[in-house]
């Protein structure tokens, strides 16, 4: 089973479309757009996903990505 990195189209709209681009090119994950995730208050100030679950962060998409894959190498799942 792959981890699953879910976006929020809002966010995707202020600029984690990037993050979400690379992410979905990569095979080893399950990258899913959904139309909200219910932290808009998280998604009007930062870009963020949710993988497995959990919050990760970044201030830019790049950030955001290289998050992710941390996130992913601390909590193998």
């Amino acid at each position: 089973m792959n981890p699953i990195v879910e976006f929020c189209v809002n966010n995707l709209a202020s600029g984690a479309d990037a993050a979400f681009a690379k992410l979905d090119a990569d095979d080893s994950l399950d990258v899913i757009e959904y139309d909200c995730l219910t932290y808009c208050d998280l998604c009007a100030t930062s870009l963020f996903a949710l993988v497995d679950g959990e919050v990760v962060r970044g201030e830019t998409a790049d950030e955001l990505v290289a998050n992710i894959y941390t996130f992913l190498e601390e909590n193998p799942f």
